[in-house]
């Protein structure tokens, strides 16, 4: 028996929540998805998610919401965080930090944990996504063998190294926070299923989902500039999984990409 699972990449801004709102229903169905997973640390207008777009996520079937170094962003996405255990932030922040890292969730095929680490290369200085990886998966794996980690990451090679550690003690692994999805999803292995980043869902016409202007002026002039959420070109990212149930093992991956990118043009 296999649990389907599917994931939804960095959801970003109001049309990010519009295209989830339109797609997210029809992708469960088609997936026959027993645990849906959506990233939401840019669901309220780029900074953060509150109350408001994790309601909404969770209407539509989201089981739990992850996050990421934006998190924070918002007083009120920090709020939240304190009453809404299934609305994750990295583990990996310091003792004392509040909110969950992970989450274990009751689905039809039983039992499976989601878990949130957050890397350090070019980001805070915050404590080892490894050494809290081998800490937390020793403890969940008493209690299920079907482990997902949304890893927030900067660096590719921090991503890859991490996966690599983990190859056998999780199921799937899916990179975050650079808003670009990579082709390289596949099954390491030991079982785990991998992409190095599952993409942004929102506007492409855009610097990762932010207005074009204000993002070439910040390094064109190397000053700040006030950033302000795109709209047109959405699209929606993620990934789905299958994973077997009783060896937690990745048997099949794949890339989800709505709709796809035009790559001609007439003449």
């Amino acid at each position: 028996m296999n649990m389907n699972i599917l994931f939804v990449g960095d959801v970003v801004g109001k049309p990010g929540m519009d295209m989830v709102a339109t797609w997210l229903p029809s992708l469960e169905k088609k997936y026959r998805a027993d645990l849906v997973i959506v990233n939401a640390e840019n669901s309220s207008d780029g900074k953060g998610c509150t109350e408001k777009e994790g309601k909404v996520l969770f209407n539509l079937g989201a089981n739990v919401l992850t996050g990421g170094n934006h998190t924070w962003d918002k007083h009120q996405s920090q709020e939240y965080l304190k009453v809404e255990k299934r609305a994750l932030r990295p583990l990996n922040y310091p003792k004392g930090t509040y909110g969950n890292g992970f989450t274990i969730i009751d689905t039809k095929k039983g039992k499976a944990a989601v878990v949130n680490l957050q890397g350090r290369t070019f980001m805070s200085s915050i404590d080892c996504p490894f050494r809290t990886a081998e800490w937390v998966l020793k403890k969940i794996s008493q209690e299920t063998k079907i482990i997902f980690i949304d890893f927030h990451a900067e660096a590719t090679a921090e991503k890859l190294a991490l996966a690599n550690f983990v190859d056998g003690m999780a199921s799937v692994f899916v990179g975050t926070h650079t808003h670009i999805q990579t082709a390289d999803e596949r099954i390491f292995p030991k079982g785990l299923g991998y992409i190095t980043d599952s993409g942004m869902t929102g506007p492409y016409d855009s610097v990762i989902g932010m207005k074009t202007e204000a993002a070439v002026n910040r390094f064109l002039y190397q000053t700040p500039q006030k950033y302000q959420t795109a709209i047109e070109n959405n699209h929606l990212c993620g990934v789905f999984a299958k994973v077997d149930v009783d060896t937690g093992k990745t048997t099949e991956i794949e890339r989800i990409l709505i709709p796809q990118f035009e790559t001609t043009t007439s003449v």
